[in-house]
Order: C-alpha cells, then sequence, then structure tokens
C-alpha cells in the first residue's frame, strides 16, 4: 500500500483540518487559514492536491469579474493530486490514485455526454457563478469567523484547488496514469488542454496553413502549440507585451505583430503579411476589441475565428450578421475534449507522443503555496505565463 493511500485509510470518513488559501471579498489578500473539510458524499471524491497554478480566469474572479458574488470562497481550477477518499456510488476511483480536477465535468450519461457533437455536460458543465455541491446544494468547507463562529466557504468552478484537501463531484476529477508527473499534468486542468484542442479539435487546423493567435499568454501560447503539431506553416502572435515573443519562439510562434509598432489595425498588418488573412485566427484575450481584430484577420471566404477568451462585459458580438457570410467564429471550451473520457489519452501523449507538447515552457515560476499573493501579482503584472504552487 502506498503512503496516499494509507493516507486515506487513516482520514477516511473523517472531517479533515487543513490550510487554503481563503478569499474574503474582491481584490482583497488571500488568507492562509485553517479551514474544514467535509468527508465525501454520495458521488464526490476527496483529493489531497499537490500542485495547483494560477489562471487568468482565476485572475478575474479575484477581481470580482464573471458573478463571482459570495464569500468567503477558495478559488483555483488548475491542480494535480491523489485521492484521499471516495462518496458511495464512486465506482471508477479509490485511494491513492493520481487525478486532475476539471471545472468542465463529463458525467457520462446525459444527452450531452452521449453525443460526438459537444463536450458539455447537462449537469456538470463549467458553471461560474456556482457555488455549492451537486448532491445537497452545500459546500464542504467551513471556517471560523472573526468570532469564532463556523461559517461555510463556498466553491469555485467545481474544483477549488487553492487548498491542501478539496471536494469534487466525481464527475470532475479525471484519473491519469500514476507515472505523469503531477507538476506538469497539473496544467492539463485549464490552459492547455484549452489551447492545444481549440486547435486540434475546434479548428482542426491542417497541415501547411495560416495561423494567428491573439493574446499570447498560457491559452494562446497552447493553441500556438498546438497549431505547431498539425504543421502549420506559419503562426503570428500578436500581443501588446514584448516579453510574450519571447515565450512564444518557444512554443511554435514563426512571427509576431505588436499592434503598438503599427499606424494601422493589426487585422491590416496581417492582412498584408499573409495576402489576405490568415485561415484560422485565435481569440484569448478577453477583449471584444481583440475579438473584432482577429475575426477581420482571416481570409475572406474560409478564414475561422476561435474564441477562448473570457468576456465579463455585457457587449454582445463586434460584428454584423452580414459578415458572417464570408467568415466564420466558433467558440471553445476546455478544447472540445470530453474531460473524462478523452483527458488520459492526451496525458499519454504529453507522456509518450514522438512530439510531445512543451509543457515545461509554459511554467515560468514556482513558488510555495503560502507565496500565492506574490504568484497573483505576477501574473497580473504579465510577468508570468504559469506559476506552480507547491503545497
Amino acid at each position: 500500500m502506498d503512503g496516499a493511500a494509507a493516507i486515506g485509510l487513516s482520514t477516511a470518513g473523517k472531517v479533515i483540518t487543513c490550510k487554503a488559501a481563503v478569499l474574503w471579498g474582491p481584490e482583497e489578500p488571500f488568507v492562509i487559514q485553517e479551514v474544514q473539510v467535509e468527508p465525501p458524499q454520495r458521488l464526490e471524491v476527496r483529493v489531497k492536491i499537490l500542485f495547483t497554478s494560477i489562471c487568468h480566469t482565476d485572475l478575474g474572479a479575484w477581481k470580482g469579474e464573471n458573478v463571482v458574488t459570495v464569500y468567503p470562497r477558495i478559488l483555483g481550477h488548475e491542480a494535480a493530486g491523489v485521492v484521499e477518499s471516495v462518496g458511495e456510488g464512486v465506482e471508477d476511483m479509490r485511494a491513492g490514485d493520481h487525478v486532475v480536477p476539471i471545472f468542465h465535468g463529463e458525467c457520462g450519461d446525459c444527452a450531452f455526454c452521449r453525443s460526438d457533437k459537444t463536450n458539455m455536460c447537462a449537469v456538470y458543465r463549467v458553471d461560474p457563478s456556482k457555488s455549492v455541491m451537486v448532491g445537497d446544494g452545500g459546500t464542504r468547507f467551513s471556517v471560523a469567523d472573526a468570532a469564532g463562529e463556523r461559517r461555510p466557504v463556498y466553491h469555485f468552478l467545481n474544483t477549488s484547488t487553492f487548498a491542501e484537501y478539496t471536494v469534487l463531484d466525481s464527475a470532475c476529477v479525471v484519473k491519469i496514469n500514476p507515472a505523469a508527473p503531477l507538476e506538469r499534468m497539473c496544467l492539463l486542468s485549464c490552459g492547455i488542454t484549452t489551447g492545444v484542442g481549440a486547435a486540434w479539435n475546434t479548428a482542426n487546423v491542417t497541415e501547411g496553413s495560416t495561423v494567428a493567435v491573439f493574446g499570447m499568454g498560457a491559452v494562446g501560447l497552447a493553441a500556438a502549440e498546438g497549431a505547431r503539431h498539425r504543421k502549420a506553416s506559419r503562426i503570428i502572435g500578436i500581443d501588446v507585451s514584448p516579453v510574450k515573443f519571447d515565450y512564444g519562439r518557444k512554443m511554435g510562434i514563426t512571427e509576431f505583430v505588436n499592434p503598438r509598432d503599427h499606424d494601422k489595425p493589426a487585422h491590416e498588418v496581417i492582412q498584408e503579411m499573409t495576402n489576405g488573412g490568415v485561415d484560422y485566427s485565435f481569440e484569448c484575450a478577453g477583449n471584444l476589441d481583440v475579438l473584432r481584430e482577429a475575426f477581420l484577420s482571416t481570409h475572406d471566404g474560409w478564414g475561422l475565428t476561435v474564441m477562448m477568451g473570457i468576456h465579463p462585459t455585457p457587449r454582445l458580438l463586434p460584428m454584423h450578421p452580414m459578415e458572417l457570410y464570408y467568415r466564420r467564429v466558433a467558440a471553445s471550451i476546455f478544447g472540445g475534449f470530453k474531460g473524462k473520457s478523452q483527458l488520459p489519452d492526451l496525458v499519454e501523449k504529453c507522456m509518450h507522443g514522438d512530439d510531445r507538447i512543451n509543457l515545461d515552457g509554459f511554467i515560468t515560476h514556482e513558488l510555495p503555496f503560502g507565496e500565492i499573493n506574490e504568484a497573483f501579482q505576477l501574473l497580473q503584472q504579465g510577468k508570468s505565463l504559469r506559476c506552480m504552487l507547491r503545497l
């Protein structure tokens, strides 16, 4: 019996007291404090988190964007760890299994999960406003407030990984090969899967095609990495931060455009560079003005723009319906992957493929969990792609 399984035997069915980074209000510093984590209920899993990283979605939630309205709350959705215990009815995992949490779950039974046309799930799809468990509408975290009274701590994106232990619906936990390095598999919880999958599944980038990536954060560079794997002939990166160009060279970006260096819109620059526009563009900035530039940068007649950015604004799409006769737009969530059934295969490709995804290139910083506030500042200042936190 390995150590993780032994821990599960000693704590299964019991409340666990552990450290978590609790957010008490928008843009407030995270407070590292003790929380109590209840045992998993039916169809739930309690996971010991070993590694977690910070995504721009976490940053937006910290700012109070994207319908985050209840506090205190435990954020975090990119992580990897080990199953501590499972609730009644969970048959595909047991204590000691290596797992990756996913924010976009897959029950396997609903009409959506049975369809090969979508990676949505009727019950466990991503929902930024959801803050409780599906089973009973309650939380599995609690904390003592200033008066010493225990109060619930709310969940985030089906995951809540900024804690030493978390409880998830089993539909949002993926068992992976135990030989896979957990500190790298953590990235497959969100950003890398989203970007690579957008290139492979949503756009289906073809060999020899031309690509433009708007926004060269981790998701954008993952899209570039996916396009590189598909042997795109040109991959143009667009960003206002020259630092991102250094990262991009490692991910297959062949050319760079900084909109601030030109006296014309970025889409005109790209059209001139490519004799009419690229075959595929990827919008990864969460900005509707950028989305329009990405849309217009594609070639008339067959261009496809894939939208991946999170758009908190109430504004609608920045295009006239008639424009859609000449160019197409699609959206991609979790890269079109069905998490439970397809992510394990992506893990194998990361481990054993002839041309592996460059996961190491995305990790620019590593810090202890207690320095989570510093990690958020790095991301907010544009100095990191992914900061890995070790718990």
